[in-house]
C-alpha cells in the first residue's frame, strides 16, 4: 500500500447561494521515494488540496491516509504531533523566524517536542551544510538573500525526516537562476532522504523537474 493515499477527497465552502466546490473525488498516491507536482491557475484548488494533504484543513468528504493513519481522527493535540512528526513545509515566503539564527529556524520543528537533542542538532547543521549554508550558521535571515532564506526553508522541512514534504510555490518569490537551483536542490534532498514530495506550482520549469505532474480542472485532479 503508498504510503500517502488521497482518496476521493471534496472540499466546498458555503455561501449565501449553493455550495462552491472547490475539489471534486481529488484522489492521488505517493510512496517513499516519489515525487509529483501539482499545477493550475491561481484559484483552481492546488494549494486547498496541499492544505488537506497536509492536515492545515479538513476535507468535506473523502479521505487522506498517511503511513497508514487517517490523520482527521485525531484530536487537535494529537494532530499536531502527527503533523509535526510526519509533514514538512517549504512555503513560498519562507516564514523564518527574524529574531532567530539560520541554525536556529531549522530546528524549531524539534522545539515543539521539547530541548533539540545533540544528534537533532547535529543533523540540523549537516542539512545546512548540504544546503550550503554551512558558513551561515549564526546568520540572522535578513542578512540571507532570497536564495539562500529559502534554503534554509527547506532544511527545516527534512529536519524531523518527515514522510512527506508538501512545497507550495517554492520558487515563486526567487529569479529564475535561484528557483532553478531550488527545485533541483528539493528533488535532490527528496530522493537522498527517501521520503515524498509533493509540490503545487505555476512553474513549468519547477514541475519539469518532478517525476508526476497532475492538474486540477473543474475541481478534479487529472494526469497533465
Amino acid at each position: 500500500m503508498p504510503d500517502l493515499v488521497v482518496d476521493r477527497v471534496t472540499k466546498e465552502f458555503p455561501t449565501r447561494a449553493e455550495p462552491l466546490v472547490v475539489l471534486r473525488d481529488a484522489s492521488l498516491a505517493l510512496s517513499a521515494g516519489e515525487n509529483a507536482a501539482i499545477v493550475g491557475p491561481s484559484g483552481s484548488g492546488k494549494s486547498t488540496l496541499l492544505h488537506i494533504v497536509g492536515t492545515l484543513d479538513a476535507p468535506t468528504s473523502g479521505s487522506v491516509t498517511l503511513r497508514g493513519e487517517n490523520p482527521f481522527t485525531l484530536d487537535e493535540p494529537r494532530l499536531a504531533r502527527f503533523r509535526n512528526r510526519n509533514i514538512g513545509f517549504v512555503f513560498q515566503d519562507h516564514h523564518l523566524l527574524p529574531q532567530l539564527s539560520v541554525l536556529e529556524n531549522v530546528l524549531v520543528p524539534a522545539l515543539a517536542e521539547g530541548s533539540p537533542s545533540r544528534e537533532t542538532v547535529a543533523r540540523a547543521k549537516d542539512l545546512l551544510g548540504r544546503v550550503g549554508l554551512a558558513e551561515r550558521l549564526a546568520h540572522r535571515p535578513a542578512e540571507l538573500s532570497g536564495g539562500e532564506r529559502q534554503r534554509a526553508g527547506v532544511a527545516r522541512a527534512l529536519l524531523l525526516r518527515p514522510a512527506l514534504v508538501l512545497a507550495d510555490e517554492p520558487t515563486g518569490n526567487l529569479d529564475r537562476k535561484n528557483a532553478a537551483a531550488i527545485g533541483a536542490l528539493l528533488v535532490e534532498l527528496q530522493r537522498l532522504e527517501n521520503t515524498m514530495l509533493l509540490v503545487v506550482t505555476h512553474s513549468a520549469d519547477l514541475a519539469a523537474h518532478l517525476d508526476r505532474r497532475y492538474e486540477i480542472d473543474d475541481g478534479r485532479l487529472v494526469p497533465a
